[in-house]
């Protein structure tokens, strides 16, 4: 929004209480999320700004007697593209949760689109009630051991940072690359560090040694801790750590552990990845904040840790708190513990009520063919698709943790009939396979996973961190086949296969990642899967698609499939599938 000396001598005037606000916010109890406090008094708005704390009268007043207002909750480190759904239908999402403002990183689409997917996501999200502030893709592709949609050199990312919405360089999650100095890494970070731009981080498994690495090259961040432990150490080196809770990866829990008053300000809230029907059921940021209070942090505590403590992190001087200069996001609660979100005020106006979303987003017109037609494979044969065994019938099988996204390298005998391996529902032992999906390679990765709980049929998807590669898993190769040749009819989407047939399925025709439908058709969609995952003998304790998405990823231990073969992660190459010599 342009800043006039009109608009300066307004607020101005405003603040000395010489003419009246826009709109005050009467009698609430605020939220100092900078000392900690809570006050009885007014809230005075104009142009969208606070423009005092005190007594004020306004040409429009709303009674907060009873309610607390406090600082719209902010969401640091988010890939909107998880959530299914484009950003303006995200938008209509979130805001009814409280969150005002996100730092996306579009990683997921620009593996996919290049720098096309960048775009589309900064123009998508323009003039929406929601603000959207991006963090460049620093990974793309993530790792050299896999093929993506594209390949992002320090050039292509510089102009992005003239942006107004652009903060920086987004997790840098290719460790070894910042560890050996080679030059396209160190020229990505050279140049957001000499624009002053923020460097977020991705310390999956990275030790102590490790973060003085990153801190040393200028990284701030890390929303990869898993353990108390973990986050101490990167709090005592000085990153900011941000407390994740999504859908694959729940770690606020045990990261709480680590929290205390005297080093709080050092933590924010993320939700990473995130899927729609999670958001809609449970929450965003408001989720974390809840768990975190029911966990025994001090409410007005994790509110600063979701509001104050994530603006300062990214640098944004007039979000997170309630004070004159500052934004005029901000939320009525009807109490401090359930965190029940009453209304929603973005830039002084109201954007949700009780629950239902007043400043709805307008959808985006089409994207182009090069975010849209990103689906490219030839036939998948049955012989594609078979796992040769040699040398006997010991294999390297990734072993599931449910609602992480490490896994186990576990060595196990698994059954094999004339040379092959043989899928087992008994031993709970599953074929897996990543399709090459962007240039028609033909390149296929096959492997053996435990722990995905399905007992018939097969699913498939071309959401595969961070590639986005088809993955599909599956108890024959029948459905196998059939799941991945839906993925491809669809131009990309989830499918769902038992007996032969396609038993449910969601197109995703953006970038094979987001939706073009509104949110509720899509959670409409959404549920139908999860009912056939019911079908097919999932437990449902954890969510298999969530959990498929991320056994493609190389970056995190301990073994991952790539459509160029099985990968262990902490050795960073790939491997047999076949345990030669183990018996």
């Amino acid at each position: 929004m342009t800043f006039t000396k009109e608009m300066l001598k307004k607020r101005i005037d405003v603040a000395a209480g010489r003419v009246p606000a826009d709109l005050v916010i009467k009698n609430g109890k605020v939220v100092n999320v900078f000392t900690r406090e809570i006050i009885t008094e007014d809230v005075a708005i104009v142009d969208g700004y606070i423009a005092g704390t005190g007594k004020f009268e306004g040409i429009e007043t709303v009674d907060a007697t009873g309610k607390y207002v406090v600082p719209g909750f902010i969401d640091g480190h988010v890939h909107i593209e998880s959530a299914m759904v484009t950003p303006p239908e995200f938008s209509n999402v979130v805001l009814p949760h409280g969150v005002t403002t996100i730092i996306a990183d579009p990683h997921e689409i620009a593996n996919v689109s290049g720098t096309a997917g960048i775009d589309y996501m900064l123009e998508s999200s323009e003039n929406i009630p929601l603000d959207v502030l991006l963090m460049l893709p620093s990974c793309v592709p993530s790792t050299p051991f896999e093929n993506a949609g594209a390949s992002l050199e320090h050039t292509d990312l510089e102009p992005y940072y003239s942006h107004p919405r652009v903060l920086g360089l987004g997790e840098v999650m290719d460790f070894p690359s910042v560890l050996y100095k080679e030059d396209k890494m160190l020229d990505k970070v050279i140049d957001a560090a000499e624009k002053n731009k923020h460097i977020d981080g991705h310390a999956s498994g990275v030790d102590e040694d490790g973060i003085n690495v990153y801190m040393a090259a200028g990284i701030r961040t890390d929303h990869e801790c898993v353990t108390a432990e973990e986050a101490l150490v990167r709090m005592r080196k000085g990153m900011y750590v941000m407390l994740r809770e999504g859908s694959a990866a729940k770690d606020l829990v045990t990261l709480l552990k680590a929290v205390n008053e005297e080093n709080a300000r050092r933590c924010l809230f993320v939700t990473d990845d995130k899927h729609l029907d999670e958001i809609i059921d449970e929450g965003s940021i408001d989720f974390n904040i809840k768990t975190a209070i029911r966990e025994g942090l001090d409410p007005v505590l994790a509110i600063q840790m979701a509001t104050l403590n994530a603006a300062e992190c990214f640098g944004l001087k007039t979000k997170g708190a309630i004070a004159p200069g500052y934004e005029a996001d901000l939320l009525l609660l009807h109490d401090l513990e359930s965190i029940h979100i009453d209304r929603v005020y973005k830039s002084g106006k109201l954007a949700a009520d009780n629950g239902e979303v007043i400043q709805t987003a307008k959808t985006f017109a089409a994207p182009l063919p090069i975010v849209t037609d990103s689906v490219n494979i030839g036939p998948v044969s049955p012989e594609d698709v078979k796992i040769r065994m040699m040398e006997g019938k010991m294999a390297n099988l990734i072993g599931i943790r449910p609602k992480m996204i490490v896994t186990k390298h576990l060595v196990e005998e698994v059954d094999v009939v004339d040379g092959h391996f043989q899928p087992s529902i008994e031993k709970d032992q599953l074929k897996i396979a990543v399709i090459e999906r962007h240039y028609r390679t033909g390149n296929i990765g096959l492997g053996i996973i435990k722990g995905l709980g399905i007992q018939h049929g097969a699913i498939a998807s071309t959401v595969a961190h961070d590639s986005h590669n088809i993955v599909a898993a599956g108890t024959n190769d029948t459905d196998l086949l059939k799941a991945i040749q839906k993925t491809a009819d669809m131009k990309g989407g989830l499918a769902v296969v038992e007996g032969g047939k396609v038993i449910a399925s969601l197109p995703l025709p953006v970038a094979g990642l987001m939706s073009d439908m509104n949110y509720r058709l899509t959670n409409a969609q959404i549920i139908k899967l999860n009912e056939s995952l019911k079908q097919i003998g999932c437990s449902m304790d954890f969510n298999p698609f969530i959990t498929l998405a991320f056994l493609a990823l190389p970056v995190i231990p301990e073994l991952k499939l790539t459509d160029t073969g099985l990968f262990d992660v902490k050795t960073f190459q790939h491997i047999d599938i076949e345990a030669v010599g183990v018996k």
